[in-house]
């Protein structure tokens, strides 16, 4: 009876073994984004411009060169003000304005983080908060 027992908890954990195993590789399918092609590391898309300035600002920033880190924010603000100026028509703030809103707004919560802290590090929290949120807001624009 003791072998028939302990037989048993080897099936039972080889089956769950296989469950979690199964799981895994097909998580990745499931939870895969959808990834945008790239020329270079940027994104062919309409934010990926500003999502390519704000990965560098925040990598900058990372590495400890905040001088660097507020240059490239400089920049980012400068290029998205700039392509809404010339943008005509096709402007998101003429497109949907209400989604420029959220975009911007997010956009100067993250790039204040990094202009207030030229000589010294921002919070890495609130930094790494308002980096995601800006992200996502990007998300909605491409």
């Amino acid at each position: 009876m003791r072998l028939f027992s302990i037989g048993l908890r080897k099936v039972a954990a080889a089956g769950c073994a296989t469950a979690v195993l199964t799981c895994l590789l097909a998580m990745p399918f499931s939870a895969q984004e959808k990834r945008m092609p790239q020329t270079a590391g940027v994104d062919n898309s309409k934010m990926g411009p500003y999502r390519a300035l704000a990965q560098l600002a925040y990598a900058a920033s990372q590495r400890g060169d905040n001088a660097g880190a507020a240059t490239l924010a400089k920049i980012l603000e400068r290029t998205w003000d700039k392509a809404e100026d010339y943008g005509g028509d096709m402007a998101l703030s003429k497109k949907n304005h209400a989604l420029f809103e959220e975009i911007d707004k997010a956009m100067d919560q993250f790039i204040s983080l990094l202009f207030d802290h030229p000589t010294t590090a921002p919070d890495a929290a609130k930094l790494k908060l308002a980096y995601a949120q800006y992200l996502e807001k990007l998300k909605l624009a491409d």
